[in-house]
């Protein structure tokens, strides 16, 4: 791991913060102090890791998810697309950004998305879900269009 090593821990405590905000934390206010945690976490290594660290790409989705956890889907989206510039067969990435253009109902964006990683990573499971289950959610949008 190099020298990034010793910081490692930074990366550990954003893990186990991101888990209490997103499994344990009751309330709005005490998950959001865990994601801000954890994102300040990341950044910490973020900061220290070269730019090779091979990590890198799996801390930068981790903090581009707490960011639209947050609520700033545009700077999180900013870290993954990185971390696919670091690493362009990483489909964690681009799962994520096709969940974000998903939830604000641009399945155009979402499927996008999804074919761009598939076609750098086309084993992925992960990808090939998503794309199927953005199949079925098309299918049932078109079907109650054509019902009316």
């Amino acid at each position: 791991m190099g020298p990034t090593f010793i910081y490692m821990h930074h990366y550990c405590y954003g893990l186990m913060k991101t888990n209490r905000a997103t499994l344990f934390a009751l309330d709005q206010a005490t998950r959001t102090f865990y994601l801000r945690d954890a994102v300040a976490e990341f950044d910490f290594v973020i900061a220290r890791a070269a730019p090779d660290f091979y990590l890198l790409p799996e801390i930068l989705t981790r903090k581009g998810e707490n960011l639209i956890r947050l609520g700033l889907g545009e700077a999180g989206l900013l870290d993954l697309e990185r971390a696919i510039e670091l690493k362009r067969d990483y489909w964690p990435a681009y799962a994520h950004i096709s969940d974000f253009h998903k939830s604000k109902g641009d399945l155009r964006a979402a499927r996008e998305w999804l074919q761009q990683g598939l076609a750098e990573s086309p084993d992925s499971k992960g990808l090939l879900r998503r794309l199927a289950e953005l199949d079925v959610a098309e299918q049932t949008r078109r079907g109650g269009a054509n019902k009316r």
